[in-house]
């Protein structure tokens, strides 16, 4: 992916730790083996998904699942279909992270009455999910059109198996436009920087060193797809994940309970918040 100097400023180091200890990591710093295999993945992942951008008659991702054929028309009957996902091998062997979790998932919605062109015109010019659940903050810190880079704060909360979970984090990320044809369009995104904030919302607001982080969201890649059809545009993603065991609460959930059910609710709301930004006249100035 074309790269600029977007993320070389904004990226490197947030918040400076207390004495001389060195500056808190962007990201959570994992083994050479973790990092090897989250590599792995990515790449099996952008592989599929740039053979599927390659085919004639196709587009979203789901259109090549099972089932594609129902999601495609729930979302035209303007539901919000989300599925689990994972990448394998051409043999079919299921890439993993060892000693880490993957979480893949991809969902779907219309967004009724628009253009290709206004959908991409305003992504360029403000950021979705302002206020709306799961979304602190949010803004555009660097435009570059195509590019931009961002910032959002935003909380992963729920329960599983009645046991509560409420987690908030600074997020930064990198994003890349490609226009594809009259009617089609993507982008990638990619968390450079992720960083748990301790005692959220309060006067001791603070974000978290790595060895105190409960680790649910350690990375974070989400591929986007936009279809121009007749009634308007669908905006599918396709958001992956990392995490480690959060402790003893995600044992209680059964393993990574926590973390699979707050990525699988982090989709369907991130899809929803975009609908309502799209239903929602533009702001005069947007927030930088």
């Amino acid at each position: 992916m074309r790269r600029t100097l977007i993320s070389a400023a904004l990226c490197a180091v947030s918040v400076a730790a207390a004495g001389p200890q060195a500056a808190r990591p962007a990201l959570y710093p994992l083994s050479s083996t973790a990092k090897a295999a989250w590599d792995e993945y990515l790449k099996v992942t952008e592989f599929r998904i740039k053979k599927e951008l390659e085919a004639p008659t196709r587009f979203l991702a789901l259109d090549f699942a099972t089932g594609g054929d129902a999601d495609r028309q729930a979302v035209l009957d303007k539901k919000t279909p989300v599925a689990q996902m994972t990448s394998v091998w051409e043999n079919g062997t299921t890439v993993t992270v060892p000693d880490y979790w993957v979480h893949h998932w991809r969902g779907a919605i219309l967004l009724p009455n628009l253009k290709l062109d206004a959908v991409f015109e305003r992504l360029k010019k403000d950021m979705p999910g302002k206020g709306q659940p799961g979304v602190l903050k949010a803004e555009i810190r660097q435009e570059n059109w195509p590019q931009l880079h961002t910032y959002i704060q935003v909380q992963r909360s729920g329960s599983v198996l009645f046991i509560p979970y409420n987690y908030v984090y600074n997020t930064e990320h990198d994003v890349e436009f490609t226009r594809r044809s009259p009617t089609t369009g993507t982008s990638k995104t990619i968390a450079t920087k992720i960083a748990e904030l301790d005692h959220p919302g309060g006067r001791d607001e603070r974000e978290k060193k790595p060895d105190e982080e409960d680790r649910l969201l350690l990375r974070w890649n989400s591929y986007w797809r936009y279809q121009e059809i007749g009634i308007g545009v669908i905006a599918e993603c396709e958001s992956v994940t990392l995490s480690l065991d959060p402790g003893t609460l995600a044992s209680l959930a059964g393993g990574h309970g926590i973390a699979e059910k707050a990525a699988q609710e982090a989709m369907k709301q991130a899809l929803v918040n975009l609908r309502s930004f799209f239903q929602t006249p533009p702001s005069s100035s947007p927030a930088r």
